[in-house]
C-alpha cells in the first residue's frame, strides 16, 4: 500500500493476532513505531490488538511498556483499553495489576470489563473471588453474558466447585435466558471429569444438543485417563481420531493410560499405529520471560550453550527435594523403564529446565521479572511448583555473593562429574523428537 493510515495498521496487527501470529503482530507494531514522522500514531484499537498479543505470549514487560505508552500519550483508558489491559495482565500472571486497572475504571465498566476480570481470577484459581465478583456485578445491575458464565464455569473447574458449577450452568439458561454453547458444555464435562464423576461427564456429552468437538472429547479423555476408566478413554480416542485423524494428543493420552496400568503391549501398539499413520508427537515446550526477553525450552533438550549448568542447577534442586523426602511420581512415566530411569526422565520436563535456567540468570530481587507462559507467573505442574519454591530458597543462599553461584556449580560438577554423561541417555529417551532450545 502506498499510503498506510492508523486503520490499515490496526487491521493488519489485529489480523495477525486473530490468526495466532503474536510475535509478528508485535514486530509490526515496532515497525509502526518507526514511522513517527509520518503522522501515523496508534489508537486504542491498535493498542488493544498489541495488548492481546502480549497476553498470549505472556510478555509482561512488553505489556507494561504499552501501558506506560498509553499514559504517556494521554490516552483515556476507556472500556476497550481497560478490558484489554485487564486481560493482558491476568494472562501474564499479574492479577493485582489487573484488579488495579479494573478498579480505576470506576463506574465506567460494562459486562466485558467484568467478564475479563472474572476470567482472569479463574485463570489464577481464585474461584471464591470469582463468585463474589459475580454477586457484585449483579448488585450493580450489570447483566452477564455467555463470556461471563464461561469464566465462572472455568473458575469452578480449576477450584473443584462442582455444586456451584452445576447451579451456574442451570442459572444461565433458566434465569438469564442464555443458551449454553459448546464451550459451556465442555466446561461441565471437564468439571465433572476432574471430580471423578466420569458417568456424569459422559451423560453431559450425550445430552449435548450439538455434536461434541475435539475439546469436549479431549476433556473426557483426559478425565477418564486420570481416573483409569479405560473403556471411556477408548471411546473418546475413537471419536477424537474420527474428527482429527492426525491428532497426536489423543494417541499419546491413551498410550499414557496404558502405561499407567502397565499394559506395555498396548502402549507399543498405539505407538506403532502412530508411526504407521505418520503421526508425530509434538515435543513439549515452555517459555519463560526474563528481563523482557522470551526464552523457549523443549523437553530434554541439551543444545543450549549453558545446558550443562542448567542441568547441574536442576540436579541440585532435585537433590534438595529428595533430602526433604520428596519422591517423584514415576507412575506417570509412559516408558517401559526401571524405576531409576523413570525418575531420571522426570527431571527433563521443559518446565523444569526453564525454572533452572531462570534461577541461573536472576537474583532473588528480580523474581518479579520471571514470567512463565502459563496461567500465572508460576509454573503449572505441582512438581514444578515444588522445584520453583526450593529453587528460590537455593538461589537466595547463592545470592550472598555472585561468585558463589560459580563456586557451587563447580562443586556440583566435582562432586558428581559423571552426572552429565549419565543423564545423556535418559534425555534421549525422554525426548525422542525434541526440538531446540534457544532465545526467542
Amino acid at each position: 500500500m502506498p499510503d498506510r493510515n492508523v486503520i490499515s495498521w490496526s487491521c493488519i496487527i489485529n489480523g495477525y493476532v486473530k490468526w495466532g501470529e503474536h510475535k509478528e503482530a508485535l514486530a509490526l507494531f515496532r515497525e509502526m513505531q518507526m514511522l513517527k514522522g509520518s503522522g501515523v500514531s496508534p489508537n486504542e484499537f491498535t493498542l488493544s490488538g498489541v495488548l492481546s498479543a502480549c497476553g498470549r505470549l505472556g510478555a509482561l514487560e512488553h505489556g507494561k511498556w504499552v501501558h506506560a505508552y498509553i499514559d504517556k500519550c494521554g490516552m483515556k483508558v476507556d472500556v476497550v483499553l481497560g478490558t484489554s489491559l485487564i486481560d493482558m495482565y491476568a494472562k501474564c500472571g499479574s492479577i493485582e495489576r489487573a484488579r488495579s486497572v479494573f478498579d480505576n475504571l470506576g463506574h465506567n465498566k460494562d459486562v466485558t470489563a467484568w467478564s475479563a476480570l472474572i476470567s482472569g481470577l479463574a485463570m489464577h484459581g481464585l474461584g471464591e473471588e470469582c463468585l463474589e465478583l459475580f454477586v457484585k456485578m449483579l448488585n450493580q445491575e450489570v447483566r452477564p453474558n455467555a463470556v461471563t458464565f464461561l469464566g465462572l464455569l472455568c473458575a469452578c473447574v480449576h477450584c473443584g466447585l462442582v455444586d456451584e458449577g452445576k447451579k451456574l450452568f442451570q442459572r444461565m439458561s433458566q434465569e438469564f435466558g442464555i443458551s449454553p454453547s459448546i464451550e459451556h458444555y465442555g466446561c461441565m464435562v471437564d468439571l465433572c471429569g476432574r471430580a471423578g464423576l466420569i458417568e456424569e461427564a459422559w451423560d453431559v456429552v450425550k445430552s449435548m444438543p450439538m455434536e461434541p468437538d475435539v475439546l469436549v472429547w479431549g476433556a473426557l479423555l483426559s478425565a477418564s485417563r486420570t481416573h483409569g476408566k479405560i473403556e471411556v478413554s477408548e471411546v473418546a480416542v475413537r471419536r477424537l481420531t474420527e474428527l482429527e485423524p492426525t491428532n497426536s494428543a489423543a494417541h499419546v493420552l491413551l498410550s499414557n493410560l496404558y502405561a499407567k496400568i502397565g499394559r506395555w503391549k498396548d502402549v507399543r501398539h498405539v505407538r506403532d499405529l502412530m508411526e504407521a499413520k505418520g503421526i508425530k508427537k509434538v515435543p513439549g515446550c515452555s517459555l519463560v520471560e526474563i528481563g523482557g526477553v522470551l526464552y523457549e525450552f523443549f523437553v530434554g533438550d541439551d543444545s543450549h550453550p549453558e545446558a550443562r549448568e542448567i542441568y547441574m542447577m536442576l540436579e541440585e534442586i532435585m537433590n534438595r527435594l529428595r533430602m526433604e523426602g520428596y519422591i517423584g511420581n514415576t507412575k506417570e512415566v509412559l516408558l517401559d523403564l526401571d524405576e531409576e530411569a523413570k525418575e531420571l526422565s522426570l527431571s527433563f520436563h521443559s518446565e523444569k529446565i526453564a525454572i533452572a535456567f531462570a534461577f541461573l540468570k536472576t537474583s532473588p530481587a528480580n523474581y518479579e521479572a520471571i514470567k512463565f507462559l502459563s496461567t500465572s507467573n508460576k509454573p503449572k505442574s505441582m512438581e514444578a511448583l515444588l522445584i520453583w519454591e526450593v529453587g528460590k530458597t537455593l538461589r537466595t543462599v547463592f545470592a550472598r555473593e555472585e561468585s558463589e553461584v560459580i563456586k557451587i556449580i563447580k562443586e556440583m560438577k566435582r562432586r558428581d562429574c559423571n552426572a552429565w554423561e549419565k543423564s545423556k541417555q535418559a534425555r534421549k529417551v525422554a525426548r525422542p523428537e525434541a526440538g531446540t532450545v534457544g532465545q526467542k
